[in-house]
């Protein structure tokens, strides 16, 4: 009898707090991608092959994700975070490698005119480093992070590694030099015969502002 009783009050208070539940606004100015994190897929499986990680503080892994709201993880990607910790868990330790990081879509992925944007690029990374996250090279381009321009939607921000060839100085020619933006990236790496990106991923972003 008693377990009973206790049955009926439980079922009593669960209908009692549905009651509550039922009757309490919601309000629809909170948005819910910014009081919760939602971690969506940024992922395009032409790009996103293997196991390259690009590591963030606080944010983590940022491969193949499209960067939340939450906790200003935007605004810190676009104006605090430095360079992020790029893994390479496969890198064979006695290879060279070259990394870069492009925007496909500047100014806009509608009107990319400016593709592709050259955010960093490193030669001569040793795949031991790369084993531990570690870019050690000859930077070519100093990174420059993430930040879309206002009202131009979401950016994709690709990671391609490749193998450097054995006893080959790579270089940015005169024009490439004073230019990040409309870059030649197949051009680039046809005349170093970099072949294929050994892996790649990509993260999705949009203005902070926005």
């Amino acid at each position: 009898m008693l377990i009973v009783n206790r049955m009926k009050q439980l079922v009593y208070f669960l209908l009692v707090g549905l009651n509550i539940l039922s009757h309490m606004e919601v309000d629809s100015s909170v948005d819910l991608e910014e009081s919760i994190c939602i971690f969506k897929n940024g992922g395009d499986s032409s790009i996103c092959r293997g196991d390259l990680k690009v590591i963030y503080p606080e944010l983590g892994n940022a491969a193949c994700i499209v960067i939340p709201k939450c906790h200003n993880f935007r605004k810190l990607l676009s104006k605090k975070w430095s360079a992020p910790n790029v893994r390479f868990p496969d890198a064979m330790e006695d290879a060279m490698y070259v990394l870069m990081m492009v925007d496909p879509d500047a100014p806009s992925r509608e009107h990319p005119t400016f593709r592709y944007w050259r955010h960093w690029l490193v030669t001569e990374i040793h795949g031991r480093e790369l084993q531990l996250g570690e870019v050690r090279g000859t930077v070519l381009t100093a990174y420059t992070p993430p930040n879309p321009p206002s009202g131009t939607g979401y950016h994709r921000y690709q990671f391609f590694l490749y193998e450097q060839p054995v006893s080959r100085t790579i270089s940015l020619d005169e024009h490439e030099a004073k230019s990040l933006s409309l870059w030649d990236l197949d051009s680039f790496t046809s005349r170093y015969n970099l072949g294929k990106p050994v892996v790649s991923t990509q993260f999705m972003t949009d203005s902070y502002k926005d």
